[in-house]
């Protein structure tokens, strides 16, 4: 635009120029010696050359107009006090004074040539009016010619600035869309949002890549639009920082959660749904220029992006860390219950011996001896339980532990375990119920597995019952899936303990876990073994009132296909519960 005024400038009056030297030899050649005035009107047409050479060596645009209209009032005085003052045909160039300062786009310049043009005017009637006036050096039977002569030359000059101000505005407007079309491009292929908000939230601009970031037209987000979108929990924070940036004038940056609207697929129909995005909003004050030209209601520019995919990953690590942190806790419970779970049969084991070993000493008999072997080997036996425990359950994660399927029926694998564990009830105070019908069919699986199954839940269901309480051992078909349930009236687990029930080592209860003996290994067994097979355990709760475990367990159950040996080698993972290897008995 600075180009575009100086070539307005500096075009004009060089051709004028120019072409007034062109024509001065012939002029003087036809006219011969030139009057004073006419030297003046030749000096009046070359002096632009020297305000266009003024301009082209340092750049003073507004300079260039004072000075272009100071020559030309002083022109148009000098000529207008040698050819009649006032009345002059040459007074009528004074109009052209401040016209031809407006193309400056300078207050100042505008100023002080209207100032030059009134001047020069009331000097020439003050003259007049005190008769200082000189003798007028035209003929009075040119004066017509001479007025006419004036107008004419006026009005092209007039039309010359006009032209010269048409062709700045077209340049102007040019400039305006090309600009203009560059913040569109930026607005329409920039990922951040762009916002333009007033000191109580509402919105008066947003870019439009609001669409992509919420699914919604940018017009709907106008005003209020936005903020109603916005998580209700985190609308304060939202207004607090457009608040604390419009008033503070530092930068504020809050994150907060936003409905957007996307398109589902159904069976007929694309319907719309909603979920909520995390956004990243950045604030800042607009400056006092910007300001001033968005209006005095628009203080707080904002940039947002969508930061939802980072929160996720904090999630993530953050519930990592607790699951790190409870699994270090598990670790540590794990530790002490082992220590107490392996001391205990072992001080029984070396104590008895020694005590065998010293039976003259102590003149232990027969009898006594007798106790004191089978006490080393229940010690034995508890020692064993627990160990294979462990070690069943290192099987089971490292994907290692093997299950064996054939047909064989649920019925007699499940009284046996309960005739299995009938004394150990008997001791307890428990009483033991078996409901299973003898039509029960038969089904596919690993009998050792279900087994255990049965003896794990069964022993948890005894340990945890008060004496004269009850556990009850119930099968049945349901559509294509056996259903085992063993219901305890035992101590139950509280609400928060249910979520976590399975997971190896994790021992429910605060109140009671300490008076029961056992790694925590029994359900995450169970669970496992349930899982291998397909299945699904559910487990439900209530405290003092009782627990009930259901295993679901597929009639038939179909191995999954075993993976190529050379991926398992190249790749060894963490198998899940579906993968793990399965081979037919011999």
């Amino acid at each position: 635009m600075t180009r575009a005024r100086h070539r307005a400038f500096i075009g004009p009056r060089l051709l004028g120029g120019l072409a007034a030297l062109a024509s001065l030899p012939l002029y003087l050649a036809v006219r011969g010696a030139p009057q004073e005035v006419e030297v003046m009107v030749f000096a009046w047409l070359i002096a632009p050359i020297l305000v266009s050479y003024y301009l082209s060596r340092t750049g003073q645009y507004e300079r260039a107009h004072i000075l272009s209209s100071t020559a030309l009032a002083a022109v148009v005085m000098a000529v207008c006090l040698n050819t009649g003052g006032i009345s002059s045909f040459a007074a009528i160039w004074l109009v052209a004074v401040p016209l031809d300062a407006a193309l400056s786009a300078s207050r100042r310049a505008v100023a002080i040539a209207v100032a030059l043009a009134l001047g020069c005017a009331l000097g020439l009637v003050m003259i007049d009016a005190f008769g200082a006036l000189p003798m007028s050096q035209i003929p009075a039977s040119y004066s017509s010619l001479f007025e006419a002569l004036g107008i004419a030359t006026a009005t092209i000059y007039a039309s010359a600035l006009a032209f010269s101000a048409e062709s700045l505005g077209r340049m102007s407007r040019k400039l305006l869309m090309v600009e203009e079309e560059r913040y569109r491009l930026l607005a329409h292929n920039i990922s951040d949002v762009i916002s333009r908000h007033s000191r109580n939230g509402a919105i008066r601009f947003i870019s439009p890549a609001a669409e992509a970031l919420l699914g919604t037209p940018a017009a709907l987000l106008l005003e209020h639009g936005l903020f109603d979108r916005v998580h209700v929990a985190d609308r304060p924070a939202y207004l607090t920082a457009l608040s604390e940036a419009a008033r503070s004038g530092d930068e504020r940056s809050v994150e907060f959660r936003v409905r957007r609207d996307v398109a589902r697929d159904s069976d007929h129909a694309r319907t719309p749904s909603a979920d909520f995005v995390w956004i990243e909003m950045r604030c800042r004050p607009i400056d006092a220029t910007s300001r001033s030209l968005a209006g005095p209601d628009v203080d707080v520019v904002a940039v947002m992006r969508d930061v939802t995919e980072r929160k996720l990953q904090e999630q993530a690590l953050e519930m990592a860390h607790m699951e790190a942190e409870r699994a270090g806790a598990s670790k540590s419970r794990f530790l002490a219950t082992m220590s107490h779970e392996l001391r205990t049969p072992l001080n029984a084991i070396i104590g008895f011996s020694e005590m065998i070993v010293r039976e003259k000493e102590m003149m232990i008999d027969a009898a006594r001896r007798q106790e004191y072997a089978q006490l080393i080997n229940d010690s034995g036996l508890h020692l064993l339980s627990v160990v294979n425990g462990i070690l069943d359950m290192s099987k089971m994660e490292s994907g290692n532990f093997e299950i064996v399927p054939e047909l064989f029926a649920p019925r007699e694998s499940l009284i046996g375990c309960c005739n299995l564990m009938v004394l150990k009830a008997r001791e307890n105070g428990i009483e033991i119920a078996t409901r299973a019908p003898a039509d029960l069919p038969q089904i596919t699986g690993d009998p050792r597995a279900f087994k255990q199954m049965i003896l794990n839940l069964l022993s948890n269901a005894i340990k945890f019952s008060e004496r004269g309480g009850t556990v009850t051992v119930s099968a049945g078909v349901e559509g294509s899936r056996l259903l085992v349930r063993v219901v305890d009236s035992g101590v139950g687990i509280g609400a928060e303990d249910l979520k976590r029930i399975g997971d190896p080592f994790f021992q429910a209860g605060k109140t009671y876990q300490r008076r029961h003996e056992g790694t925590g290994l029994g359900l995450s067994i169970v669970k496992s073994l349930v899982a291998m097979h397909g299945g699904e355990m559910t487990v439900q709760s209530q405290i003092d009132v009782g627990t009930t475990v259901t295993v679901a367990l597929p009639m038939v159950f179909t191995p999954p296909a075993e993976k190529p040996s050379n991926i398992a080698t190249l790749a060894p993972q963490r198998a899940e519960p579906q993968d793990y290897q399965v081979k037919k008995r011999a």
